[in-house]
């Protein structure tokens, strides 16, 4: 089967706060100004186009090298300074948080768009998956990693935005027969976030080459009837939330 080769048209990505960098009044002035009338400021366009540059060099650099990806890397595949991005994300912290919220939205927006769009469940489900591929899904990792704040209000109502879309776009292919009934939403996302990054310790980064190759395989594997019996049971994205450890004596 031919992959889709659909895309998503998201919205400019504007985080909270980004407003009050580069901002014109509605009727001109200088940035900030409230110009006449008390006209609402409102971002400039390319500090929105930077921000969204920024963001998706750095989700291509954290889903190659992680979390502590080089500044220095993700500004030059941004093809801008390090006083710009420092500008718009002055820590680490920062950038991770925004990247994280901008590959969440735009996967929702993708499981949204698919449901909505394909002829049949199944159809949805691989279009999702293929696309979720390119949004580099794999740049959502630091949610599971120990130090990251997966309760900030902002990420706490992506990741239920996903989860939903997600579980609605899956409960759908298996409401219609279409997929098999013995997996959950979390199944998917690791499949996913495993098959779309380079093997470690290689310069393999043309992960585009294998992960659609490799994510077809495994959508095949989710058709029914199913040829097997899966150990365990059906993963949620709840099972994929790092739990605190036991305290010890």
């Amino acid at each position: 089967m031919k992959r889709p080769t659909t895309t998503v048209a998201a919205a400019p990505y504007v985080p909270a706060g980004a407003e009050a960098e580069g901002a014109v009044a509605a009727k001109g002035g200088r940035p900030g100004a409230s110009g006449g009338g008390g006209a609402v400021p409102r971002p400039r366009a390319d500090a929105v186009r930077n921000r969204e540059r920024i963001l998706a060099a750095a989700r291509e650099a954290f889903v190659e090298f992680g979390s502590a990806a080089p500044f220095d890397e993700v500004a030059r595949r941004a093809g801008i300074g390090n006083a710009t991005l420092y500008r718009h994300f002055p820590d680490r912290d920062t950038l991770v948080h925004h990247v994280v919220l901008f590959t969440t939205e735009r996967v929702t927006a993708s499981a949204e768009a698919s449901l909505a769009e394909e002829p049949d469940a199944f159809a949805a489900l691989c279009r999702f998956t293929h696309a979720a591929a390119d949004e580099r899904i794999g740049a959502l990792c630091p949610m599971l990693a120990d130090g990251f704040d997966r309760d900030h209000p902002e990420l706490l109502a992506a990741r239920t935005a996903l989860a939903e879309a997600v579980e609605t776009l899956l409960a759908a292919g298996q409401e219609a027969g279409l997929v098999r009934a013995d997996i959950g939403v979390g199944d998917l996302m690791v499949a996913l976030s495993q098959l779309s990054r380079p093997l470690p310790g290689t310069a393999c980064f043309d992960t585009d080459r294998f992960a659609h190759r490799h994510l077809q395989l495994f959508l095949d594997g989710l058709r029914t009837p199913a040829r097997s019996e899966l150990p365990g049971s059906a993963a949620t994205l709840a099972d994929l939330t790092l739990k605190p450890a036991p305290k010890t004596m």
